[in-house]
C-alpha cells in the first residue's frame, strides 16, 4: 500500500497496526473460578432496585494470584458501588463483561434487559461516568442499528471530550473559562477543515440536534442519550458552554464598536496659565502611600529627590513616629501619618482597601499642591522613576493640552542583589514595538498567557497636571467628572522601574497577599484569562514547584533571558545604587 502522507512520521510509532495491537492487548476475556458466573438471563431484576451493595466480597488479598481475574473485578465494583443499589453494580459489571473478546453468551441480553425495563431508575442513579460507558456499551452490543450508531457517535463525542479537556487544562484555564477573544491565532486546522464561526457556526447544534433526533427512534437508548444530551446542554463547563459565552461576547463587541468609535471624548481642561511652561520654570513631584521597612521607604524618597523632585508628599499607611521624623530631615518631604487622628480629620473612616486609601490620599495632594507644583505622580514605594533625561525636560515636551502624561512600566529581572542594586530591566511587547507573538519565543512556556510577560501591572502610573478642577487621581489613571481623562500621552525617556518581585523570595513572601488582595486578584468580571487564573491554576495544581517554574522562566535575571529581550529591544538596562543616594540624601541609612 503507498503511503499518502508524504512522509511524515506517524503520530503513534507502528501506525494502525500498533494502535489496532495496543487496543486489543486489553480485551482478553475474564477467567472464572469454580462457582463464579453471571447471574442468569432471566434474572429478577427487581429486588435489585432496593438491595444495597454492601461490603464487598473477600478481598483478593495476598492469595490474589490464585483467584479468578473475575473475582478482582468483582470486588473491586463492588468497593466503588458500596452504598448504591445492585442493578447499578451489575450494570458496571456487565460492561466490564462487554468491553473484552470474550463473554457469557447472556451478557448481551442481560445488558439489554437492564436498560429496558429499568432504564429511567439507572438514568437517575448512575453518576455521569458510568452513563457514557453504559451508551458506550450500546455502540458496540447495541440491537439494531440505532442503538449502534447512536451509542457509537456519543462514545466518539465523549471520548474527544475528554480528550481535548484533559489537554486544555495545561491551558491555565479552568474548564468554566471561556478564552479571550483577542488571542485567536491565523493557523490550518488539521485535515484542512475551515474553522469554527464563533458567530454564525452551527456545528455545535447541529450534533447535539441530530443525536437527539436519531435516538427517538429506539425507547431503549433514548431515555439514556437523551438524558447525557441534556447534562451536556446544561453543564457549564463545557466545549458548547464555552462557545456559546464566546458568541455572546462577540455579538456584544460587535454591537459595541460603533458606540465606542462614536463616545465623546473626555477632555480634563488644562488651566491656561500651564499650558507652555519651559523645562527651568517646571515643578513636579510625587505621592506614595507607604507601608514598607524604613530602609525600603529612604530609597524611594532618596532616589526621586535626587531625580529633582520639588515635593515627595509620603503617607505612612503605618504610622512610625522614627520614620517619620527621619525622612522630615529633609525639608522636600511632606509625611503624613494615616493614625486614627488622620482619618478624623479627613471626615470619614479608614477604608479597608489599600487601593481606596492610595487614591483617597493621591486625591486630596492633588488638590492642595496646586500652588506649588505643575505636575503630580503617584506611585508606589517598589517603583522608581528610571529617567534618560530630566524629568523637568520630559514633563515640559508634554503638548500643552495634555492633562495626563502616562509613564511605561519596566520590570525588574529578579537576582540575589536586584533589591539591593537593581539593574536590568524588561519591557512589554507594546513598549517595545514588537509583535505578541514574539512573547512566545522570549517566554516559551508562559508567553502567550502573561500579557507582555510581566507578572505586575502593564498599565503603568500617571503624572497629571494640577490645578484642573472636578479630578480624582486614581492608581492607574486621572478621572474628570468621573470618568478618564482622554487628553492624555505617554511621557518619553522616563520609565516606571517596578521592582515588584526582586527575588524568588520576595515573590513567595508577598504571593498569599497579592493573590487575596493585591494585584494577583481574580479579574473575573473581565472573561479573560489573566495572571490570576495562571497563579491559581499553579498553586493549586503543582503547589510551589509550579510557582518557581513560572517566577524562573518569565522574571528571574539570566543571561539566555537577557539575551532574548535585547534581540527584541525588550531590556532595559538602567544601572541603581539606592543605598549611596541615601547617604548622599540623608547622611546616614535609616
Amino acid at each position: 500500500m503507498s503511503s499518502k502522507n508524504g512522509g511524515k512520521t506517524p503520530t503513534y510509532p507502528g501506525g494502525i497496526k500498533a494502535v489496532l495491537a495496543q487496543m486489543e492487548g486489553r480485551r482478553d476475556g475474564f477467567s472464572y473460578a469454580p462457582g463464579e458466573s453471571l447471574p442468569a438471563p432471566d434474572v429478577d431484576l427487581a429486588p435489585l432496585l432496593t438491595r444495597i451493595v454492601t461490603d464487598p466480597d473477600r478481598d483478593p488479598g495476598e492469595n490474589s494470584k490464585i483467584r479468578s481475574s473475575y473475582h478482582r473485578k468483582r470486588f473491586a465494583l463492588r468497593q466503588e458501588f458500596t452504598g448504591a443499589p445492585e442493578i447499578c453494580f451489575l450494570n458496571g459489571l456487565l460492561i466490564a463483561h462487554l468491553r473484552k473478546r470474550d463473554f457469557p453468551e447472556q451478557a448481551p441480553a442481560l445488558f439489554q434487559r437492564l436498560w429496558a425495563e429499568h432504564g429511567e431508575f439507572l438514568c437517575n442513579t448512575l453518576n455521569a461516568r458510568w452513563l457514557v460507558s453504559s451508551v458506550t456499551t450500546f455502540g458496540d452490543h447495541g440491537q439494531g442499528p440505532v442503538q449502534r450508531s447512536v451509542g457509537l457517535a456519543l462514545t466518539v463525542l465523549f471520548g474527544t471530550m475528554k480528550l481535548y479537556e484533559t489537554e486544555r487544562l495545561y491551558s491555565g484555564l479552568t474548564p468554566d473559562r471561556a478564552f479571550t477573544l483577542d488571542n485567536k491565532v491565523r493557523a490550518k486546522l488539521p485535515a484542512d477543515m475551515d474553522a469554527y464561526s464563533i458567530t454564525a457556526g452551527g456545528l455545535d447544534v447541529n450534533m447535539l440536534g441530530r443525536l437527539w433526533q436519531e435516538s427517538e427512534a429506539d425507547p431503549v437508548i433514548a431515555p439514556l442519550a437523551q438524558h447525557l444530551l441534556d447534562l451536556l446542554i446544561h453543564d457549564d463547563r463545557t466545549l458548547f458552554r464555552r462557545l456559546m459565552t464566546m458568541r455572546q461576547r462577540k455579538t456584544r463587541r460587535d454591537a459595541s464598536e460603533p458606540v465606542k468609535a462614536a463616545k465623546k471624548s473626555n477632555i480634563a481642561p488644562v488651566p491656561a496659565g500651564r499650558l507652555r511652561l519651559a523645562a527651568g520654570d517646571l515643578r513636579w513631584g510625587l505621592v506614595s502611600t507607604i507601608k514598607a521597612p524604613p530602609r525600603q521607604i529612604a530609597r524611594f524618597a532618596a532616589h526621586h529627590l535626587e531625580l529633582g523632585a520639588q515635593a515627595l508628599h509620603i503617607f505612612l499607611d503605618e504610622p512610625d513616629p522614627e520614620v517619620a521624623a527621619y525622612l522630615k530631615r529633609h525639608p522636600r518631604i511632606q509625611v503624613t501619618q494615616c493614625d486614627t487622628a488622620y482619618w478624623q480629620s479627613a471626615g470619614r473612616a479608614r477604608m479597608e482597601s489599600h487601593q481606596l486609601r492610595q487614591a483617597f490620599n493621591a486625591t486630596r495632594t492633588l488638590r492642595a499642591v496646586t500652588a506649588d507644583l505643575d505636575w503630580i505622580g503617584h506611585i508606589d514605594v517598589d517603583e522608581l522613576l528610571l529617567a534618560e533625561t530630566a524629568i523637568t525636560s520630559a514633563l515640559a515636551r508634554i503638548p500643552p493640552a495634555v492633562a495626563v502624561a502616562r509613564l511605561t512600566p519596566a520590570e525588574l529581572l529578579a537576582s540575589d542583589a536586584a533589591a539591593d542594586r537593581p539593574e536590568h530591566f524588561k519591557l512589554t511587547h507594546k513598549a517595545a514595538g514588537v509583535p505578541k507573538a514574539s512573547l512566545q519565543d522570549v517566554y516559551p512556556t508562559f508567553g502567550l498567557h502573561l500579557y507582555g510577560g510581566f507578572l505586575s501591572h502593564t498599565t503603568g502610573k500617571v503624572f497629571a497636571r494640577t490645578g484642573i478642577p472636578d479630578t480624582r487621581l486614581g492608581i492607574h489613571t486621572l478621572k474628570y467628572k468621573g470618568a478618564d481623562a482622554t487628553n492624555r500621552a505617554p511621557l518619553s525617556q522616563v520609565f516606571l522601574g517596578h521592582l515588584h518581585a526582586p527575588s524568588w523570595g520576595h515573590f513567595r513572601d508577598h504571593f498569599e497577599f497579592r493573590r487575596t488582595r493585591g494585584s494577583y486578584r481574580p479579574r473575573t468580571e473581565s472573561g479573560r484569562l489573566d495572571l490570576s487564573d495562571i497563579l491559581a491554576f499553579l498553586a493549586d495544581t503543582e503547589g510551589e514547584a509550579g510557582l518557581r517554574t513560572l517566577f524562573d522562566e518569565v522574571a528571574l535575571d539570566t543571561p539566555d533571558l537577557r539575551a532574548r529581550l535585547i534581540a527584541r529591544g525588550m531590556l532595559l538596562t538602567h544601572p541603581l545604587d539606592p543605598d549611596a543616594a541615601v547617604l548622599r540624601v540623608f547622611g546616614a541609612l535609616p
